[in-house]
């Protein structure tokens, strides 16, 4: 991953945050997308994750001790597969979860904050986006097994 910190830097800080898990949570443990599933996958649309809380899409928690921050901004634009942009509901509902696009989602422009894009393992994404599913669910767990920073 790619993350845009020069254009969308809060929005981006809070995801690197949760993928090093530095971040603690009020019980002063580590907290953060490792171990958490994708629990969301829409063939020909995204695949989405991030709520290492609940794992059902309920879930929301910010670096900033909220449960939500504010749309930081609609520069970057869903023009292509692999980007990867902040899931909400609704506006200034940023949270922990995110989807990565497989394809342009020119729909979700001024709703959802893109933030970066997959630079290396787009055939991952491309695997999560073919896994069977029930309901927009993925049959069978999805974890990330391990993230951080390189």
């Amino acid at each position: 991953m790619s993350l845009a910190a020069d254009i969308v830097p809060k929005t981006a800080e809070n995801f690197r945050q949760f993928c090093t898990g530095e971040t603690k949570n009020h019980l002063g443990r580590p907290q953060g997308y490792k171990g958490s599933k994708f629990h969301r996958v829409i063939k020909d649309f995204m695949i989405q994750g991030g709520d290492f809380l609940h794992g059902d899409g309920t879930g929301s928690t910010t670096i900033y001790g909220t449960r939500s921050f504010a749309d930081e901004n609609f520069q970057l634009r869903h023009d292509a597969a692999g980007l990867l942009s902040m899931a909400n509901s609704g506006k200034d509902s940023n949270g922990c979860q995110f989807f990565i696009t497989v394809c342009p989602t020119p729909f979700l422009d001024k709703k959802h904050v893109v933030f970066g894009q997959v630079v290396d393992g787009m055939d991952v994404v491309r695997k999560i986006e073919n896994a069977r599913t029930v309901n927009e669910k993925p049959a069978q767990d999805i974890v990330i097994a391990m993230c951080g920073e390189m």
